[in-house]
């Protein structure tokens, strides 16, 4: 019998400056496309062929949909956490309390401590992160020392079931 789900949440790419750039350059390259291809009339003062003019815009509206798409999904039971990054990560990873040392929420430095967004890599120390966006996240320590952040845009109501199974552990 599956375990009881006690935190759910899905987050997904909404921030306007990503969109503010991939649009405008999306709506470029069709323009270009549709000018080149369609109506041939060279695109530009160099342009380039139909074909690579063809990748490059498939290529860029792979990448939106790639960001449409994308999403972080963790899922809090009593035995364990289980995260994944869709579609980079088709299943869910799997971690047990049993293997954390400390588990707690906090607020962290998305540039400054992993670089960014997205499947991170941090420097120094500070371990891996699955984060979209926002500030704040669920930081797992286990026995193993490795460092795991989380990120999260519920914060206050990851705390409270932390705390009500048990697994708050600053």
């Amino acid at each position: 019998m599956p375990d009881k789900i006690l935190f759910s949440e899905t987050q997904r790419f909404k921030q306007i400056w990503i969109w503010i750039i991939l649009i405008p350059i999306n709506g470029l390259f069709l323009f270009g496309l549709i000018q080149q291809v369609i109506f041939h009339q060279q695109f530009g003062d160099k342009p380039a062929s139909d074909a690579v003019l063809i990748v490059a815009a498939l290529f860029m509206a792979a990448l939106t949909y790639l960001f449409i798409i994308m999403r972080l999904e963790t899922k809090i039971t009593s035995e364990g956490i289980d995260v994944r990054f869709y579609p980079l990560q088709w299943t869910y990873r799997h971690y047990t309390w049993d293997n954390m040392v400390r588990s707690f929420v906090r607020r962290y430095s998305p540039i400054g401590e992993y670089g960014g967004w997205g499947l991170r890599l941090g420097a120094f120390g500070k371990g891996k992160a699955f984060n979209i966006s926002g500030d704040k996240g669920l930081q797992l320590e286990f026995t193993t020392g490795q460092k795991l952040l989380i990120g999260t845009n519920k914060p206050g109501e990851l705390n409270t079931v932390l705390l009500s199974i048990g697994q708050l552990k600053p």
